[in-house]
């Protein structure tokens, strides 16, 4: 015998959220995402169908195989992906799940599906990012992206949030979340002077104290009596 799921028929498409990776190829014409786990060497667009990654010939999702979009129901367990250390780069990607799907606990795994939004985390310094930029990684024809502020861009081959939706197409909005979370008490007046602002200052103050230390470091490798003659 068998087995046969449950069907649903749904009055509208589920929605769902997952992490990725911002992609740009490399004539900067086309803008897409790759996954963070299974399929991640296939940069997909803003309406995609999904593909068996094992080059199998049956329809995806297949209940004998885990090929297939992935994400989950809930906002917040996707954000958590984003903690660890491998995607502390990703984006939040909110999507539309289209075609057949099948419904596990905590997420689907589906045919096809509309990104319909994606947040795009602090730069590395903690300022709100403005633009994606290239980080050094990719695959063929296609260079990964990492949120960045202006002042860390720093010559590299980059997009704005604007620039990338445009060229992803299919109506995708890019948003910038926020900077990196300021503690609450006394700093909590710092939010009416601009976070952005002082968390770059602070990032610019961090390195003159680094490059003051290196030079510390170096006087005392010398010693007291280098500078005198014998």
């Amino acid at each position: 015998m068998r087995l046969r799921l449950p069907e649903e028929r749904p009055t509208e498409p589920p929605t769902g959220y997952k992490i990725a990776h911002p992609m740009l190829s490399q004539d900067g014409t086309r803008a897409g995402f790759t996954g963070v786990s299974l399929g991640g060497a296939l940069p997909y667009g803003v309406l995609a169908d999904a593909s068996c990654v094992y080059g199998l010939r049956h329809r995806a999702p297949s209940r004998r195989c885990d090929c297939g979009f992935h994400c989950v129901h809930d906002r917040t367990t996707a954000e958590g992906l984003l903690c660890t250390a491998a995607h502390r780069a990703a984006v939040l990607l909110e999507v539309t799940v289209l075609g057949r799907y099948i419904r596990f606990e905590r997420g689907f795994r589906y045919a096809r599906q509309r990104v319909r939004t994606a947040t795009v985390g602090p730069c590395a310094c903690g300022t709100v990012a403005a633009a994606l930029a290239d980080t050094g990684r990719g695959r063929p024809g296609w260079r990964e992206l990492a949120p960045s502020c202006g002042g860390c861009l720093r010559g590299r081959t980059s997009v704005s949030l604007a620039g990338f939706a445009r060229l992803a197409g299919e109506g995708l909005r890019v948003v910038a979340g926020r900077a990196v979370t300021v503690a609450p008490g006394d700093l909590g007046a710092v939010e009416e002077l601009g976070v952005p602002e002082l968390t770059a200052e602070a990032a610019l103050l961090q390195a003159r104290l680094d490059w003051f230390q290196a030079q510390l470091a170096r006087l005392g490798e010398r010693g007291p009596e280098s500078g005198r003659e014998g």
